[in-house]
């Protein structure tokens, strides 16, 4: 989750940009239509110098392709961060065009947080091949309110060059949690500071992969009116005993208490880590912005899978934007997100920089004609075996996509409790973590009616 941009990372960067749908009156341009400036969220960071030049080079080529339209780049980071997203729109610092977790599409709509822009959809030129079933996740009572950006499930990544080093297959990665535990201690014998399988335990990142863990063996996390909590169960416990087993009888997750998201992807970008639950966009992240050797690592399905979490982003539009700004907001939308063989599916550039193509991270167009001619410039343009990712697309094709709960940050906040506790004490109650969840989640599910 990615996916990461919904996730609490603990820094927030400075925001670059001006506020966005201030109303301030637009001033004619020089061919005689009328001026507009948006703000855009998700500029990359400083720290990835060629992903943030490749941006701003389409920021160029946009405005010069759309006379009288000016972009201004925000690279807060993450780009959409639920604590402070309220307050921001509140306080007029909302971009024009920002994103949204799907964890939190119910909400924003809901609240009010984005426009409806059924009547842009059309500037977005390949929107009829986006899935139906993603597009139906940002549609309410019939109206549009955002156009879907990503779309995952969840596998194992794996460290190939690490299953070599340990005497393991990299081309039969585990199945089964019995094979992941057996090829996590093989992993962590390498050696100090060797972890088998890395897992979260806070900033919302530990209940994430709660769910995505209890959703693999069949569980649920609410009852399925929503009413109450469903993670007190066996599937809950036998995710938690896994881990407990891991990490205190057979030492292969570690001594140190992962705690955002940032900190596990550090720990697999230095080379360390053997396994992780992640979406593929895992992979793309441990490279670009933890320095992982691309070469190095590959994703498989889900061990046992009976469903997996699905996943994704979307990109919304400030309620507050004019008619003019909106349209042009999903213009860049289209011409950034949307276009085969430009902005982030330009794969060519890409490849030039040194990023890892050909990882299977996005089905947000699934076998449709843009979907499949994607994926053909992706495969030609590829940096890396793509075989690697097979195992994963295969199991993908075969697992049911189960989503996330609703209420998901707060639910997640809640089970970060029991993660952490399984991973921190040795005598950890698994039976009274899950009751006291339990609990607090009943709360406040009734809370929020």
């Amino acid at each position: 989750m990615r996916r990461s941009t919904g996730l609490l990372l603990v820094s927030v960067l400075g925001i670059s940009a001006t506020a966005c749908g201030s109303g301030e009156p637009a001033t004619p341009s020089a061919g005689g239509a009328k001026a507009v400036t948006i703000t855009v969220a998700c500029q990359p960071a400083r720290s990835a110098p060629k992903e943030r030049q490749a941006w701003d080079d389409d920021v160029a080529a946009f405005m010069k392709a759309h006379p009288g339209v000016t972009v201004k780049s925000t690279d807060q980071q993450p780009c959409f961060d639920p604590k402070t997203f309220g307050p921001k729109l509140a306080g007029g610092q909302m971009e024009t065009v920002f994103v949204v977790p799907v964890t939190n599409y119910a909400d924003v709509i809901a609240q009010g947080q984005a426009l409806d822009i059924t009547q842009y959809t059309g500037a977005v030129k390949n929107w009829n091949d986006l899935r139906a079933d993603v597009r139906e996740l940002v549609t309410k009572d019939g109206k549009v309110y955002g156009v879907p950006n990503v779309h995952y499930s969840v596998g194992l990544v794996y460290n190939r060059a690490l299953f070599t080093k340990a005497g393991l297959d990299p081309n039969t990665p585990p199945k089964t949690w019995a094979e992941v535990r057996e090829a996590a201690k093989k992993i962590a014998a390498l050696g100090p500071g060797y972890v088998g399988y890395g897992e979260y335990s806070g900033g919302n990142t530990g209940g994430w992969h709660f769910t995505q863990a209890i959703y693999g063996r069949g569980g649920a996390i609410l009852t399925p009116d929503n009413k109450k909590a469903a993670f007190n169960s066996p599937e809950g416990k036998a995710v938690l005993q896994n881990l407990h087993d891991m990490r205190w009888v057979d030492n292969s997750m570690g001594n140190k208490l992962l705690v955002g998201w940032e900190s596990l992807m550090m720990a697999m970008g230095s080379g360390k880590v053997g396994m992780m639950l992640g979406a593929p966009d895992v992979v793309t992240d441990v490279v670009n912005k933890f320095k992982g050797n691309v070469a190095d690592y590959g994703i498989t399905g889900f061990p046992e899978a009976k469903a997996s979490l699905s996943g994704g982003e979307a990109f919304m539009v400030n309620p507050k934007a004019t008619p003019e700004e909106a349209k042009a907001a999903l213009e860049w939308v289209d011409f950034r997100f949307n276009t085969v063989g430009k902005g982030r599916f330009d794969f060519a550039r890409g490849k030039a920089n040194g990023n890892p193509v050909g990882v299977p991270d996005n089905d947000v167009y699934g076998d449709s004609a843009t979907g499949k001619a994607i994926q053909a410039d992706r495969v030609k343009n590829a940096s890396l075996p793509v075989q690697n990712y097979d195992p994963y697309v295969q199991a993908a094709a075969t697992v049911p996509p189960k989503a996330e709960p609703v209420h998901a940050q707060e639910l997640y906040a809640i089970l970060d409790v029991v993660m952490s506790g399984v991973l921190s004490r040795k005598d950890a109650g698994i039976d009274q973590l899950l009751a006291d969840a339990e609990t607090k989640a009943d709360a406040m599910l009734a809370a929020k009616g």
